[in-house]
Protein backbone atom coordinates (compact mmCIF):
# COMPACT_ATOMS: atom_id res chain seq x y z
CA UNK A 1 0.00 0.00 0.00
CA UNK A 2 1.24 3.64 -1.10
CA UNK A 3 2.10 5.47 1.91
CA UNK A 4 0.21 8.13 -0.18
CA UNK A 5 -2.81 6.06 0.25
CA UNK A 6 -5.29 5.82 3.41
CA UNK A 7 -7.93 3.32 3.81
CA UNK A 8 -9.79 3.24 6.58
CA UNK A 9 -12.79 2.06 7.66
CA UNK A 10 -15.74 3.78 9.72
CA UNK A 11 -18.27 0.77 10.38
CA UNK A 12 -19.47 -0.60 7.51
CA UNK A 13 -17.75 2.09 4.96
CA UNK A 14 -14.38 2.01 3.38
CA UNK A 15 -12.52 5.66 3.44
CA UNK A 16 -9.87 5.69 0.24
CA UNK A 17 -8.36 8.67 0.76
CA UNK A 18 -5.64 10.61 -1.32
CA UNK A 19 -3.09 11.51 1.05
CA UNK A 20 -0.47 13.83 -0.63
CA UNK A 21 -2.04 17.44 -0.02
CA UNK A 22 1.75 19.25 -0.81
CA UNK A 23 1.89 17.60 -4.39
CA UNK A 24 -2.18 18.48 -4.81
CA UNK A 25 -2.46 14.45 -4.39
CA UNK A 26 -1.01 13.94 -8.17
CA UNK A 27 -0.92 10.16 -8.64
CA UNK A 28 1.89 8.12 -9.03
CA UNK A 29 2.27 4.69 -10.33
CA UNK A 30 2.61 2.85 -6.76
CA UNK A 31 -0.65 4.89 -5.78
CA UNK A 32 -2.53 3.81 -8.48
CA UNK A 33 -1.54 0.53 -7.46
CA UNK A 34 -2.56 1.01 -3.98
CA UNK A 35 -5.46 2.47 -5.31
CA UNK A 36 -6.69 -0.55 -7.27
CA UNK A 37 -5.82 -2.42 -4.12
CA UNK A 38 -8.26 -0.72 -1.96
CA UNK A 39 -11.07 -1.19 -4.17
CA UNK A 40 -10.39 -4.97 -4.71
CA UNK A 41 -10.41 -5.30 -1.08
CA UNK A 42 -13.23 -3.55 -0.80
CA UNK A 43 -15.36 -4.98 -3.05
CA UNK A 44 -14.61 -8.79 -1.85
CA UNK A 45 -14.78 -7.76 1.58
CA UNK A 46 -18.41 -8.70 3.22
CA UNK A 47 -18.48 -6.87 5.96
CA UNK A 48 -18.19 -3.55 3.81
CA UNK A 49 -21.37 -2.17 2.49
CA UNK A 50 -19.88 0.66 0.38
CA UNK A 51 -16.50 3.22 -0.15
CA UNK A 52 -15.62 6.70 -0.48
CA UNK A 53 -13.26 8.23 -2.20
CA UNK A 54 -11.79 11.83 -0.72
CA UNK A 55 -8.65 13.70 -0.43
CA UNK A 56 -6.93 15.40 1.82
CA UNK A 57 -5.86 19.65 0.97
CA UNK A 58 -7.81 21.77 -1.11
CA UNK A 59 -6.75 19.46 -4.15
CA UNK A 60 -9.29 16.68 -4.90
CA UNK A 61 -6.53 15.48 -7.13
CA UNK A 62 -4.01 17.73 -10.01
CA UNK A 63 -4.14 14.10 -11.81
CA UNK A 64 -1.13 12.07 -12.74
CA UNK A 65 2.03 12.72 -11.93
CA UNK A 66 3.62 13.80 -15.10
CA UNK A 67 7.22 13.68 -13.83
CA UNK A 68 6.32 9.82 -12.98
CA UNK A 69 3.79 9.83 -15.37
CA UNK A 70 6.80 10.48 -18.62
CA UNK A 71 9.40 8.30 -16.71
CA UNK A 72 7.48 4.77 -17.10
CA UNK A 73 5.84 6.06 -20.26
CA UNK A 74 9.00 6.47 -22.04
CA UNK A 75 10.58 3.57 -20.16
CA UNK A 76 9.74 0.65 -22.70
CA UNK A 77 7.86 -1.13 -19.59
CA UNK A 78 4.12 -1.15 -19.52
CA UNK A 79 3.80 -1.72 -15.51
CA UNK A 80 2.91 1.63 -14.89
CA UNK A 81 0.17 1.28 -17.35
CA UNK A 82 -0.79 -2.01 -15.57
CA UNK A 83 -1.36 -0.17 -12.42
CA UNK A 84 -3.43 2.52 -14.25
CA UNK A 85 -5.48 -0.45 -15.68
CA UNK A 86 -6.17 -2.39 -12.72
CA UNK A 87 -7.51 0.73 -10.72
CA UNK A 88 -9.44 2.28 -13.75
CA UNK A 89 -10.68 -1.98 -14.03
CA UNK A 90 -11.40 -1.42 -10.69
CA UNK A 91 -13.90 1.02 -11.13
CA UNK A 92 -16.01 -1.00 -13.40
CA UNK A 93 -16.08 -3.90 -11.96
CA UNK A 94 -17.10 -2.40 -8.18
CA UNK A 95 -20.00 -4.09 -7.17
CA UNK A 96 -20.98 -1.57 -4.18
CA UNK A 97 -21.59 2.02 -4.49
CA UNK A 98 -19.26 4.19 -4.68
CA UNK A 99 -19.22 7.61 -3.58
CA UNK A 100 -16.76 10.52 -4.45
CA UNK A 101 -16.30 13.96 -2.63
CA UNK A 102 -14.59 16.41 -4.24
CA UNK A 103 -12.56 19.36 -3.44
CA UNK A 104 -10.87 22.16 -5.30
CA UNK A 105 -9.48 20.90 -8.68
CA UNK A 106 -10.07 17.40 -10.64
CA UNK A 107 -7.81 16.87 -13.56
CA UNK A 108 -7.24 14.42 -15.72
CA UNK A 109 -8.31 10.97 -14.44
CA UNK A 110 -9.55 13.09 -11.17
CA UNK A 111 -12.44 13.91 -13.56
CA UNK A 112 -13.01 10.70 -15.56
CA UNK A 113 -12.93 8.50 -12.37
CA UNK A 114 -16.45 10.28 -11.40
CA UNK A 115 -17.66 8.77 -14.20
CA UNK A 116 -17.52 5.21 -12.38
CA UNK A 117 -19.02 6.62 -9.48
CA UNK A 118 -22.78 6.35 -8.38
CA UNK A 119 -22.89 9.72 -6.47
CA UNK A 120 -20.15 12.72 -6.33
CA UNK A 121 -20.71 15.55 -4.33
CA UNK A 122 -18.69 18.71 -4.97
CA UNK A 123 -17.81 21.49 -3.02
CA UNK A 124 -18.79 25.21 -4.71
CA UNK A 125 -15.01 26.19 -5.89
CA UNK A 126 -14.72 22.27 -7.26
CA UNK A 127 -13.32 22.28 -11.14
CA UNK A 128 -13.17 19.66 -13.63
CA UNK A 129 -10.97 19.57 -16.29
CA UNK A 130 -9.50 16.38 -19.21
CA UNK A 131 -6.89 18.16 -20.58
CA UNK A 132 -5.52 15.44 -22.40
CA UNK A 133 -5.28 16.90 -25.51
CA UNK A 134 -3.31 20.18 -24.82
CA UNK A 135 -0.38 17.02 -23.24
CA UNK A 136 -1.08 15.15 -27.29
CA UNK A 137 -2.59 12.43 -25.22
CA UNK A 138 -6.19 11.28 -25.78
CA UNK A 139 -9.18 9.95 -23.56
CA UNK A 140 -8.93 7.60 -21.09
CA UNK A 141 -10.81 5.85 -18.55
CA UNK A 142 -13.42 4.83 -20.90
CA UNK A 143 -14.37 8.62 -21.03
CA UNK A 144 -14.86 8.66 -24.89
CA UNK A 145 -17.93 6.35 -24.58
CA UNK A 146 -18.84 7.79 -20.58
CA UNK A 147 -18.94 11.13 -21.32
CA UNK A 148 -20.83 11.40 -24.46
CA UNK A 149 -23.44 9.25 -22.69
CA UNK A 150 -23.34 11.72 -19.96
CA UNK A 151 -23.07 14.95 -20.99
CA UNK A 152 -24.19 14.70 -24.29
CA UNK A 153 -21.92 14.66 -27.54
CA UNK A 154 -20.86 18.59 -28.10
CA UNK A 155 -20.47 19.16 -23.86
CA UNK A 156 -18.21 16.23 -23.68
CA UNK A 157 -16.02 16.96 -27.05
CA UNK A 158 -15.65 20.59 -25.90
CA UNK A 159 -14.50 19.63 -22.17
CA UNK A 160 -12.08 16.56 -23.80
CA UNK A 161 -10.81 18.61 -26.94
CA UNK A 162 -10.49 22.04 -25.28
CA UNK A 163 -9.77 20.65 -21.90
CA UNK A 164 -10.80 23.87 -19.74
CA UNK A 165 -11.91 23.73 -16.71
CA UNK A 166 -15.50 23.06 -15.93
CA UNK A 167 -17.44 24.69 -12.63
CA UNK A 168 -19.92 23.02 -10.40
CA UNK A 169 -22.88 25.08 -11.82
CA UNK A 170 -21.67 23.58 -15.57
CA UNK A 171 -20.87 19.64 -14.03
CA UNK A 172 -24.45 19.40 -11.95
CA UNK A 173 -26.52 20.91 -15.48
CA UNK A 174 -24.24 18.19 -17.64
CA UNK A 175 -24.68 15.33 -14.99
CA UNK A 176 -21.21 15.17 -14.03
CA UNK A 177 -21.53 15.35 -10.26
CA UNK A 178 -25.45 14.97 -7.93
CA UNK A 179 -24.88 17.62 -5.54
CA UNK A 180 -23.14 20.87 -4.41
CA UNK A 181 -22.26 21.53 -1.47
CA UNK A 182 -20.40 24.17 1.08
CA UNK A 183 -17.07 24.46 1.44
CA UNK A 184 -15.39 21.72 3.29
CA UNK A 185 -18.76 20.27 2.97
CA UNK A 186 -18.10 17.48 0.37
CA UNK A 187 -17.02 14.62 2.65
CA UNK A 188 -19.95 15.50 5.36
CA UNK A 189 -22.09 15.50 2.67
CA UNK A 190 -20.89 11.95 1.14
CA UNK A 191 -20.33 10.67 5.07
CA UNK A 192 -23.89 11.25 5.63
CA UNK A 193 -25.20 9.68 2.47
CA UNK A 194 -22.96 6.56 3.00
CA UNK A 195 -24.60 5.74 6.29
CA UNK A 196 -28.30 5.81 4.86
CA UNK A 197 -27.30 3.79 2.09
CA UNK A 198 -25.24 1.18 4.26
CA UNK A 199 -28.51 0.80 5.37
CA UNK A 200 -30.10 -0.44 2.29
CA UNK A 201 -30.00 -4.34 1.63
CA UNK A 202 -26.60 -4.63 0.29
CA UNK A 203 -28.08 -7.56 -2.36
CA UNK A 204 -30.62 -5.04 -3.95
CA UNK A 205 -28.31 -2.07 -4.24
CA UNK A 206 -25.96 -4.74 -6.33
CA UNK A 207 -28.99 -5.42 -8.41
CA UNK A 208 -29.72 -2.04 -8.92
CA UNK A 209 -26.52 -0.76 -9.91
CA UNK A 210 -25.99 -3.85 -12.18
CA UNK A 211 -28.73 -3.29 -14.26
CA UNK A 212 -28.48 0.69 -14.09
CA UNK A 213 -24.70 0.43 -15.34
CA UNK A 214 -25.62 -2.12 -18.23
CA UNK A 215 -23.28 -3.64 -20.27
CA UNK A 216 -20.01 -3.63 -18.47
CA UNK A 217 -17.50 -5.73 -20.89
CA UNK A 218 -18.45 -2.83 -23.45
CA UNK A 219 -16.71 -0.26 -21.03
CA UNK A 220 -13.99 -2.67 -20.43
CA UNK A 221 -13.26 -2.59 -24.11
CA UNK A 222 -13.45 0.76 -24.92
CA UNK A 223 -11.36 1.66 -21.80
CA UNK A 224 -8.65 -0.83 -23.30
CA UNK A 225 -8.93 0.30 -26.70
CA UNK A 226 -8.35 3.69 -24.97
CA UNK A 227 -5.26 2.66 -23.04
CA UNK A 228 -3.50 1.42 -26.58
CA UNK A 229 -4.13 4.32 -28.18
CA UNK A 230 -2.96 6.52 -25.11
CA UNK A 231 0.39 4.45 -24.74
CA UNK A 232 1.18 4.56 -28.22
CA UNK A 233 0.46 8.54 -28.18
CA UNK A 234 2.84 9.06 -25.15
CA UNK A 235 5.57 8.52 -27.60
CA UNK A 236 4.41 10.36 -30.53
CA UNK A 237 6.22 13.28 -31.31
CA UNK A 238 3.26 15.59 -31.02
CA UNK A 239 2.87 14.51 -27.19
CA UNK A 240 6.93 14.54 -26.73
CA UNK A 241 6.99 17.86 -27.51
CA UNK A 242 3.84 18.93 -25.26
CA UNK A 243 5.07 17.46 -22.25
CA UNK A 244 8.53 19.28 -22.66
CA UNK A 245 6.63 22.69 -23.35
CA UNK A 246 4.70 22.30 -20.04
CA UNK A 247 7.36 22.00 -18.02
CA UNK A 248 9.10 24.58 -19.95
CA UNK A 249 6.14 26.97 -19.14
CA UNK A 250 6.07 25.77 -15.40
CA UNK A 251 9.78 25.77 -14.86
CA UNK A 252 10.59 24.68 -11.35
CA UNK A 253 6.85 24.02 -10.52
CA UNK A 254 6.44 20.72 -9.43
CA UNK A 255 4.35 18.81 -12.44
CA UNK A 256 1.14 17.07 -12.01
CA UNK A 257 -1.41 16.80 -14.81
CA UNK A 258 -3.41 15.62 -16.14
Amino acid sequence: MSEFIAVERRDKICEIRLARPDKRNAITDAMYAALADALEAADSDPDVALAILHAEGRTFTAGNDLKDFIAVATSGHAHRMSSVGRFLDGLTQFTKPLIAAVQGQAVGVGTTLLLHCDLVFAESDAQFSTPFAELGLTPEGASSLLMPARMGYSRAYSMLAFGEAVSTDAALAAGLINEVVPSSMALERARTAAATLALRPPRALAITKKLMRGDQDAVRTVMVTEGEAFYAQTKSPEAQAAFMAFFQKILSVEPAQP
